[in-house]
């Protein structure tokens, strides 16, 4: 309340809405047409509130004016009390006089929301020096206040009036530029979603002609299988596999013998100044020796036998019991040949069978098996990118009625017509 003037918010009566069923792609035209109609009607009505106001201002201009000329009897109450209705009398004047100006034309939204802003500014002055005059007024100057009360009271009205206006058409261009941006991404949405089905379209294609080499390839296969040369291959294959069992059982000889005399080895390895080679060569009899056991080695093997044996001897390294770690030296020694031998012949006849298997593999068996391997992973990716494209989809085909809904509400806040979109 400012200067005995409210505010009164008037309902308008709302029309029952009448259906109407329209096309997605109409939705811009309407939603065009109505703003320009919102538009165009806010600008009448408030073009018309604004007229209703100028001879307001211009009362209230008139009234300071005859304000300013009426000395209000001073001269007949106390000298201090009239200091102060003087003083207050000016202060209204002067508010009137720099505060209340002209109001603009109306011609766009900006003249309204600058009327709009002149107003309130007008109405905040005025009503701000009335309310701190009220009691100089209303005493010393009641035929101006009733005036004051009833020209600011209208005023208030319009202005009030016009604000609600420019608020209710900002509400309605809020909510247009929302159906435009969810406009926009329905078209985006069924854009992605052609371009996802032109894709699943490819991917089908690319599977299909992809079942169509795995299964060539697969009776290439079968065919060479089903081949006497292959059947050979298979069991010379069995033969290796089972050939190489008897390595196992050298090697274990091997690491018996080795695993007695393996304390001395350890010793011999940490307290000795070896170069590289040999470092390397013993610490593989430490280790694994099966796998340095060559005709090449045979000399460097017996000389780190024999020196360990001498550091035995000589105590350099201590064991238990010395006798029987020089007797298992030279069992070891002894055994040395016989395990050559043993090995040699080994990888010998592993390198024959293995080149042998190798002559009777068909070349194009490796090829083909690779090609397999290939498009069955081909095959799982394309299927993966298929069920990511087709769940994006899915995703899509439920959105897009979401968004046509959210349109349908959003275009009866501002119509009285209610529109159901068509989007098939």
């Amino acid at each position: 309340m400012v200067f005995g003037w409210g505010k009164k918010k008037q309902e308008a009566a709302k029309e029952a809405p009448n259906d109407k069923t329209i096309n997605l792609s109409d939705v811009p035209q309407i939603v065009t047409e109505l703003r320009q109609l919102r538009q165009s009607q806010a600008l009448s009505d408030i073009k018309r509130l604004r007229d209703a106001t100028v001879p307001l201002i211009d009362d209230l201009t008139n009234i300071g004016k005859v304000l300013e000329k009426d000395n209000l009897n001073v001269d007949d109450i106390d000298k201090h009390l009239a200091i102060i209705v003087v003083r207050g009398k000016k202060q209204v004047i002067d508010i009137i006089k720099k505060g209340v100006t002209g109001i603009p034309k109306i011609s766009s939204i900006d003249d309204a929301q600058e009327l709009d802003s002149t107003l309130n500014q007008i109405l905040k002055k005025v009503g701000d020096v009335l309310g701190r005059q009220t009691r100089v007024i209303h005493i010393f100057a009641k035929k101006y206040a009733e005036q004051l009360k009833n020209n600011l009271e209208v005023m208030n009205k319009n202005h009030y009036e016009i604000h609600d206006i420019l608020k209710n058409f900002d509400s309605m261009k809020i909510i247009s530029d929302e159906i435009m941006n969810v406009l926009s991404e329905i078209k985006n949405l069924q854009e992605t979603r052609m371009q996802n089905e032109k894709k699943i379209v490819e991917i089908t294609s690319h599977l299909s002609s992809i079942d169509e080499k795995i299964s060539s390839i697969q009776s290439s296969i079968e065919e060479i299988k089903s081949s006497d040369n292959y059947q050979k291959y298979v069991e010379l294959k069995k033969s290796l596999d089972e050939f190489e069992t008897q390595k196992i059982k050298i090697k274990n000889d091997i690491d018996a013998q080795f695993t007695k005399i393996s304390r001395p080895l350890n010793r011999y390895e940490y307290a000795s100044s070896l170069d590289k080679d040999q470092k390397n060569l013993l610490a593989k009899l430490n280790t694994d020796p099966f796998d340095v056991l060559t005709p090449k080695n045979k000399d460097s093997i017996i000389v780190i036998l024999e020196n360990v044996r001498k550091a035995v001897s000589s105590s350099s390294i201590s064991v238990k019991d010395v006798d029987k770690t020089l007797a298992q030296i030279t069992e070891t020694e002894e055994a040395l040949d016989g395990f050559l031998k043993q090995v040699l012949a080994y990888f010998q006849k592993h390198e024959q069978l293995e080149n042998d298997l190798n002559s009777l593999k068909p070349k194009s068996l490796i090829s083909l098996e690779d090609d397999l391997e290939k498009n069955i992973s081909f095959k799982e990716d394309y299927e993966i990118k298929s069920k990511t494209i087709k769940n994006e989809i899915d995703e899509i085909r439920l959105k897009i009625p979401q968004f046509v809904t959210e349109i349908e509400d959003k275009l009866r806040k501002f119509s009285n017509t209610k529109y159901v979109l068509d989007s098939s």
